[in-house]
């Protein structure tokens, strides 16, 4: 108890504990400390006075805290009648204690969710490396660094310094020379800081303008099945250690961290996998081969795929002079399965074109391989040997339970191939017609598969595109070059079924260019055709 003077008039025995120096008649200021001296001093400035004719004690109800040595206390003053004030004091350090426990929580639980949605928002690897160095140098360190498994002789890294933005490097450096980093990078277990030496921290780990190394953290960066990499935490010299509890914090980041970038270098396996094999199984670019036009157009049932049931390629003559080959086909079924067979079915053709010749050989070769497999998918197929003949285009066209081709004349009328077979994969044996077509300078031949005259979709939503419109169409085609027939077909089919479901669309364009053919010089190199 102190009076309006700052003495103390009353110390109780458990206060002389606390204040050793504390008597009555002492002055406050001298026993206690500043911040509850400060206090006594603000609850008589301005006076509190006791109400007229009251000699209740008055509790003003304002709180003071501070450190008494190591511990925290809540000092809680009562004003009495003589104007003297009671202070009241409550050791409140393990409640402070929980409460900042607790406050850190909070604070680092919000930490690990924003680093897990911003890590996992993104199946870029660079991008990844770029968030968990910069996240990790402001919240958790003065500089951080992520280091990828190396490639080759070099180590993949990317630094970030508080405040900076992530800088990416190669470094050709021997992770073994920082203790723990090889360990980390194997995902074995992290080194505790205190085994790690600052002073013998490499040049390359120490970002530039960072200034000397006080502290580090090395961590593993977990990831699935595989290590992702290791962390690297910096503080600078002069600044506090860190603490055992920040090194297991460092590692529920970095768990978080690597499993982000193990997903992302898994997505990208897969990616550039994906890529590799979709090369393979695509249809082709097609152009001008030996005199003859030829032109391609694909469209798979699903708009997110690029690869389905439909194919087709052109094997231009080993030999100068013989027939080029086109095959366009249609698998039973859609999206992957169906391209994988596909792309059995494109190597198999491959494998026979020696007797490209022979279609109705190559088909029953094909049939033969088709049913030896334990894929129940069949196919439908329609192959043409194209060859130019002067001015002109020899087409020898046998379908495999096919659409026939359609010729289109250059007086605009249209005629189906008279062409038809079994399918492939099904039956013992494939039965199939061969018919043989002459296109005139101008003219074009079609392949093209049922997905496009079955196409449902127009101004009620399930009329079928069908073979009449489809015949329309290429009237309106006649003299066009071979791209322009494929982009004009493509697009009105498109057109009828809009926004709805469809099957795999795929055609093919065999154009007798308008040319002139060159004869060979002096008799002796081959002849060209030129515009």
């Amino acid at each position: 108890m102190a009076d309006d003077q700052g003495t103390l008039v009353s110390v109780n025995e458990v206060a002389g504990l606390l204040f050793p120096d504390a008597r009555a008649g002492a002055a406050l200021a001298g026993v206690v400390p500043a911040w509850l001296s400060s206090a006594h001093a603000r609850r008589l400035a301005p006076a509190v006075t006791t109400p007229a004719g009251a000699d209740a004690d008055i509790d003003v109800g304002v709180v003071a805290q501070g450190p008494v040595s190591d511990r925290s206390y809540e000092a809680h003053p009562t004003v009495r009648g003589d104007g003297t004030v009671v202070w009241w004091l409550v050791d409140d350090t393990d409640h402070r204690l929980a409460r900042e426990a607790l406050r850190m929580e909070r604070e680092r639980t919000d930490f690990l969710g924003q680093a897990s949605n911003l890590l996992l928002s993104s199946l870029n690897l660079e991008r990844c490396m770029d968030v968990t160095a910069q996240m990790a140098a402001e919240h958790l360190a003065d500089a951080a660094l992520v280091i990828a498994p190396s490639r080759g002789r070099e180590l993949p890294i990317v630094s970030c310094v508080r405040g900076g933005v992530p800088v990416s490097s190669r470094v050709a450096a021997r992770p073994e020379a920082v203790p723990g980093l090889a360990e980390a990078l194997q995902g074995f277990p992290p080194v505790p800081s205190r085994w790690i030496d600052p002073a013998t921290a490499p040049a390359w780990l120490v970002p530039e303008g960072f200034g000397t190394v006080g502290s580090i953290v090395i961590t593993p960066l977990p990831g699935h099945g595989v290590p992702a990499g290791a962390l690297v935490l910096l503080r600078r010299a002069g600044g506090a250690g860190f603490t055992e509890g920040e090194e297991v914090f460092a590692r529920l980041f970095a768990a978080r961290a690597g499993a982000a970038m193990s997903a992302a270098r898994l997505y990208a396996e897969q990616a550039s996998l994906s890529e590799t094999l979709m090369r393979d199984l695509l249809p082709p670019s097609l152009h001008q081969v030996s005199g003859v036009e030829y032109a391609g157009g694909y469209r798979p049932s699903l708009d997110h795929e690029r690869i389905g049931g439909d194919f087709y390629d052109v094997h231009p003559a080993a030999v100068e002079g013989e027939a080029s080959l086109v095959v366009l086909g249609d698998v039973c079924g859609k999206g992957l399965e169906a391209a994988v067979m596909t792309g059995k079915i494109r190597n198999t053709l491959h494998a026979l074109l020696p007797m490209a010749d022979d279609h109705q050989r190559m088909l029953n070769l094909l049939n033969r391989a088709l049913l030896s497999t334990h894929d129940a998918r069949f196919a439908t197929l329609v192959l043409a040997s194209a060859i130019r003949e002067g001015s002109t285009v020899k087409l020898r066209l046998t379908s495999a339970g096919h659409p026939a081709p359609l010729i289109l004349r250059a007086d605009g009328r249209v005629e189906e191939a008279a062409t038809h077979g079994t399918l492939v994969g099904a039956l013992p044996a494939v039965t199939a017609e061969t018919a043989e077509v002459t296109l005139a300078p101008g003219e074009t031949c079609v392949l093209f598969t049922d997905g496009i005259t079955e196409a449902r979709g127009g101004p009620m939503g399930g009329a079928m595109f069908g073979d009449a419109r489809l015949r329309r169409v290429l009237v309106e085609c006649a003299g066009m070059p071979a791209q322009a027939v494929v982009e004009r077909v493509q697009m009105l089919a498109s057109e009828w079924v809009g926004t709805g479901r469809h099957d795999d669309m795929a055609l093919v364009v065999i154009s007798a260019p308008r040319t002139h053919h060159l004869s060979a010089v002096g008799g002796h190199t081959r002849g060209r055709f030129t515009g």
